[in-house]
């Protein structure tokens, strides 16, 4: 589908039509990446945390879910300041 850049403020911008809005389920907002010479727009995820718990419980059973690093404080070592 050829389309017109339009100018919008100090920008320019392109008229999607509403079909493919619907059939790509672009509602509100995209993300915008290029591929080589290529402007790659898909729709945003308004969940990005919606399978979290999933991902924590499969953690979990897999024994993944151990600390990266230590967080333990010692408070009693010489240079500490308050």
């Amino acid at each position: 589908m050829k389309t017109n850049i339009v100018p919008i403020g100090n920008s320019k911008g392109i008229r999607i039509p509403k079909a493919i809005l619907e059939q790509c389920n672009i509602k509100e907002s995209v993300i915008l990446e290029i591929e080589k010479d290529k402007i790659v727009i898909m729709p945003e995820n308004k969940r990005p945390r919606s399978n979290w718990a999933e991902a924590f419980k499969s953690m979990r059973d897999n024994k993944e879910d151990k600390l990266v690093i230590n967080d333990k404080l010692d408070l009693d070592m010489g240079d500490w300041e308050w």
